[in-house]
């Protein structure tokens, strides 16, 4: 089959690859399942190893955001079965540890995360190709009730996978509520998927920080009510000009950088959350103010998103139109041609790239 590997920098190929198979003896045994992935894409987070910023030791299939059809099932799934639509979180998780058991599936101790090895298992799987095995299915996947969804809500159920569950965490971590007001660092996938949870969640007011026209059309029809096209300082400024002269209740970072998270630290009022989501690169930890932290009471609360226990909150509003969050794709290619979509995102032609498999 085909599949999408990793090399090094700007070096991304399509390779022909060893079908998957259902495991038959170890740790999988039993739980794990085959599905044909029916559409991918590509995340800001691919970017960091297509750029030379994330180093790569040995070539490593790519690809953790992916939805598809159950073709195979081993003898120990249960929950699952053949034709099912199914949508992967970004990470495996095996349902049974401390950490799934308190709700950091995002941390399981027997899973890991598409492309790299996954423990007790050396398994290296990914999305971005024509086939998945999935260990730990049952608790891994989660299936889309009706079966195979109207073509046009695919795209939106896809970024059940990371980016809208991670935008929607950003938020909670933040504690967006009715009558908040948020700004959100970022103007990517995660960061219009931050407005539209901010929305959902009842903020009266929201700005997106954004220099990008096509990208501020889009945050308002999202829910944006307020465009700040600068950064640093006056970024700071204007934000805290805009409320009350102390800056919004929360500041959503989805961004990484040590710029971005300095930003969101200093423009949240006294009080305030940060909920940061961000993938930390070139140090963004030492935008990590300490003593204004500890003098005006700015808490900073986030991370990797728990994206397997938020699906069950946000598809219903996917399925019944409420929220929208495929609007982010704004480049469709083949998998043939998913080189070009990396080339896209980088030079920021493109927010969120779909391939179809």
């Amino acid at each position: 089959m085909k599949a999408t590997v990793i090399y090094g920098k700007h070096d991304v190929r399509v390779e022909s690859v060893p079908d998957p198979e259902l495991a038959t003896k170890g740790p999988a045994a039993g739980p794990d399942a085959i599905v044909r992935v029916v559409a991918a894409c590509v995340c800001g987070s691919d970017l960091w190893p297509f750029r030379g910023l994330e180093p790569i030791e040995k070539p490593r299939r790519q690809g953790h955001e992916w939805v598809g059809v159950v073709e195979q099932i081993g003898s120990q799934v249960s929950t699952l079965s053949v034709g099912d639509f199914v949508i992967a979180p970004m990470y495996v998780c095996d349902g049974t540890c401390a950490n799934c058991c308190n709700g950091m599936s995002v941390c399981c101790l027997g899973g890991g995360y598409w492309g790299s090895q996954i423990h007790q298992q050396g398994f290296a799987d990914a999305g971005q190709g024509e086939r998945v095995r999935v260990p730990f299915a049952d608790a891994t996947l989660v299936a889309v009730p009706g079966g195979m969804p109207d073509p046009e809500l695919i795209p939106h159920l896809l970024t059940l996978s990371d980016v809208m569950c991670t935008g929607h965490h950003a938020a909670r971590s933040a504690d967006v509520h009715a009558a908040s007001t948020v700004a959100v660092i970022g103007d990517g996938a995660v960061g219009q998927c931050a407005i539209i949870a901010s929305k959902r969640l009842g903020a009266s007011r929201i700005v997106s920080m954004s220099r990008h026209e096509s990208r501020q059309r889009l945050a308002k029809e999202f829910g944006a009510t307020d465009i700040i096209p600068d950064r640093g300082d006056e970024a700071v400024s204007k934000l805290k000009d805009m409320f009350d002269g102390i800056g919004p209740d929360a500041v959503l970072e989805c961004v990484g950088t040590e710029l971005s998270m300095q930003t969101a630290l200093r423009a949240v009022r006294p009080g305030g959350k940060v909920g940061y989501v961000g993938v930390p690169t070139g140090g963004s930890a030492k935008g990590l103010d300490m003593n204004l932290m500890f003098s005006e009471d700015k808490d900073v609360v986030g991370g990797l998103a728990t994206v397997r226990e938020y699906m069950g909150e946000l598809m219903p509003d996917i399925l019944s139109g409420k929220i929208a969050p495929g609007k982010v794709f704004d480049m469709e290619l083949p998998l043939d041609d998913i080189v070009q979509g990396y080339q896209a995102m980088d030079e920021r032609r493109a927010i969120k790239v779909l391939i179809r498999a």
